[in-house]
């Protein structure tokens, strides 16, 4: 699916005044711009509708397949070389069917974040489609986006229930504070969508990542990533291009305010969404030596980190939004890459 819109360009065989031509040309591009987005925008809905391309968490997964049954000592189970903990001494000296059962644990774990994520996304989109006008193209594709993150809550859901294990998820204060992200897709939707991205960009990248690799993954949890991946294609498209059409008119202190919040966003949710939980490490015991040798103090995975990132950084660079005053934010949290900028 390609993944832009169209470039604009000015007009140069109309006949201005070289003090009108700039306004007009301004408008030229900005009308262009619109017909280009009201184009993505029905292409997205019509994808979502077209099959082959939009999912049902039952009809389209075979849950009951004797292949797709969950079995914790599952060799298939266990970490591979791409998870940071696979490489510590302490994972290696675990038996091999806690081992198993660890990786199926952090598996069921991040799927129990991600549909507690897809619900703060599906709350906001709900809040932002009230705020449109009759006739608004973004109203289709925003309920189509509604309804796809649905099914992926439901598919997450009965990965979790039928593992048979304990999955909280989200910290409270994590949840806590998802009730102001709510509210930013009426009041703020350029900070909500940043906040999408934040949440979808890192784990769309490990998914990616993953199936390039799956040899040895479990058939379901391969199934549940192709649909996940498949239908995330248009859900980041549509928020990338909404702040590509939207920042740039904002008021400067909107801007400010996105450009300081963006890596304070970006660097949370790297963290939730690639670490073990603080469950995971409670029931494994695992050492807090072995942790920071494994996440905090491993420049392989601070590199990945940043790789999970490198799309809306760019994006950020490209809507003006990594300035002298939020750089070191981005620096701070470990998700800026020099060699890339």
């Amino acid at each position: 699916m390609t993944d832009t819109l169209v470039d604009v360009t000015q007009d140069n065989a109309v006949d201005l005044t070289q003090d009108d031509a700039p306004d007009v040309a301004q408008d030229v591009a900005q009308e262009e711009r619109t017909d280009a987005w009201t184009a993505l925008l029905e292409r997205l809905s019509r994808q979502s509708v077209t099959p082959g391309k939009h999912f049902d968490a039952y009809a389209d997964v075979a849950w009951d397949d004797e292949a797709y049954r969950m079995d914790p000592a599952d060799p298939r189970w266990e970490l591979g070389p791409d998870e940071p903990l696979y490489h510590t001494a302490w994972y290696q000296a675990q038996p091999p069917e806690v081992r198993a059962r660890m990786g199926l644990h952090l598996v069921v774990t991040k799927m129990k974040i991600g549909l507690q994520f897809e619900g703060i996304l599906k709350r906001g989109l709900l809040e932002f489609a009230a705020r449109l006008p009759n006739g608004s193209p973004e109203f289709r594709y925003a309920y189509h986006e509604v309804i796809e993150e649905a099914q992926h809550s439901l598919m997450f859901q009965e990965f979790v229930n039928r593992s048979g294990m304990k999955a909280t998820g989200m910290r409270w204060w994590d949840q806590l504070g998802a009730r102001r992200v709510v509210s930013l897709g009426r009041r703020f939707p350029s900070l909500f969508f940043m906040f999408v991205l934040g949440g979808e960009d890192p784990i769309d990248y490990v998914q990616r990542e993953a199936l390039r690799n799956s040899d040895n993954v479990h058939p379901l949890l391969e199934r549940i990533m192709r649909i996940h991946v498949t239908e995330e294609a248009r859900h980041l498209s549509f928020a990338r291009h909404y702040l590509k059409n939207h920042v740039p008119s904002l008021p400067w202190y909107r801007r400010l305010a996105l450009a300081v919040e963006t890596p304070l966003i970006l660097g949370t949710m790297a963290q939730l969404m690639l670490r073990p939980s603080s469950d995971v490490v409670k029931t494994y015991e695992i050492p807090k030596a072995t942790i920071r040798e494994a996440y905090v103090d491993n420049p392989d995975h601070k590199a990945g980190v940043r790789a999970s990132l490198k799309k809306v950084r760019n994006l950020a660079g490209e809507l003006g939004l990594i300035t002298p005053l939020s750089k070191p934010i981005w620096k701070a949290f470990g998700i800026w890459d020099d060699a890339a900028a």
